[in-house]
């Protein structure tokens, strides 16, 4: 729908929403830059608290995505007339401690009465604008790392139908509860040359791959087993928790994408799940990428190579 609107000019946007990037970026002195966006949801787990967590953690991960440190944030609150507020208190205080693990200030926020609940934050945080790391920029020759498993969208329907297993549910929430902020401080560090990043949320990893390779006018290839899978993620699918954003994803990308014949069902599906508070997909030239995977890996991040950049061709992501 923004691109129906008026075009505004204006030179100090850095990053604005023409290539459907994480965040926007606007400059403000000739060594900073503001970057910023916005993101709330429904309840994807049972308890508030936790729920709590998991919106702050999707809401501050674009920021680290575009190479960013968060700086404030403002809360976002949908929530019924005569629901207990005790829920709500615990969704807030699940938020604030993952602001404040990432270093965070909550300013302020809006709240509005509604028949469902949904939470998230607004978030602002400072860049150099000459370090802003885009989803344009791969390079031919580049390899592809993620830093976290996917499955959180059949997991989170499994457990909205109460089939979830206890350990499929404790993986997700484990997973969507951790802050990007481990793998955006190596990467902040400078020492390598990375070329392009994006997180992978609710497009799933082929649509936001799509937007890299299209982005970038390159194309990608991607090894199916080293993609990491969350604990009953393909159970799910078999059983057929398919969320709704799968299959949409799955009908607007899949045109875009080749499989190699060995390539399972159900990692066919999970390539196109879509992904709460997911992981970094980082472009990274060839030469630094077995250091910055062991960096990453030193420092707790389960970072893992899944792919690499090939020059622009038909398909434009083949699955190997």
């Amino acid at each position: 729908m923004l691109g129906k609107l008026a075009r505004q000019h204006d030179p100090n946007v850095l990053v604005g929403f023409d290539h459907a990037d994480d965040a926007g970026v606007y400059q403000i002195a000739p060594d900073q830059a503001l970057v910023q966006t916005v993101d709330f949801f429904t309840p994807i787990v049972d308890d508030p608290y936790t729920f709590g967590q998991i919106a702050a953690t999707n809401s501050l991960s674009d920021i680290y995505a575009m190479g960013g440190k968060p700086l404030t944030s403002l809360a976002l609150v949908c929530f019924p007339d005569k629901a207990d507020l005790d829920i709500l208190e615990r969704i807030l205080a699940g938020g604030l401690s993952k602001m404040i693990e990432a270093g965070c200030t909550v300013i302020g926020g809006h709240s509005i009465r509604d028949e469902e609940t949904k939470f998230g934050y607004s978030v602002t945080g400072l860049i150099d604008p000459k370090r802003v790391l885009k989803n344009a920029g791969a390079e031919p020759g580049d390899i592809l790392l993620f830093t976290k498993a996917i499955g959180t969208g059949v997991i989170s329907t499994a457990i909205k139908k109460g089939k979830a297993l206890q350990k499929w549910i404790d993986g997700a929430v484990q997973s969507m509860t951790t802050l990007n902020k481990g793998a955006a401080e190596v990467i902040q560090q400078g020492k390598f040359q990375i070329h392009a990043m994006t997180d992978v949320t609710g497009f799933g990893l082929i649509g936001h791959a799509r937007e890299m390779a299209l982005a970038s006018k390159v194309s990608l290839r991607l090894r199916a087993a080293s993609i990491p899978l969350l604990p009953g993620a393909e159970e799910c699918v078999r059983a057929g928790y398919i969320p709704g954003g799968l299959k949409n994803n799955r009908d607007f990308a899949e045109c875009m994408v080749e499989y190699e014949s060995s390539i399972s069902e159900e990692v066919k599906a999970l390539l196109f799940d879509p992904q709460t508070a997911g992981g970094l997909l980082i472009s990274v030239a060839a030469g630094d990428g077995d250091s910055i995977l062991g960096k990453l890996q030193s420092v707790g991040v389960p970072a893992q190579r899944i792919g690499e950049v090939t020059e622009s061709q038909k398909p434009l992501i083949r699955i190997y």
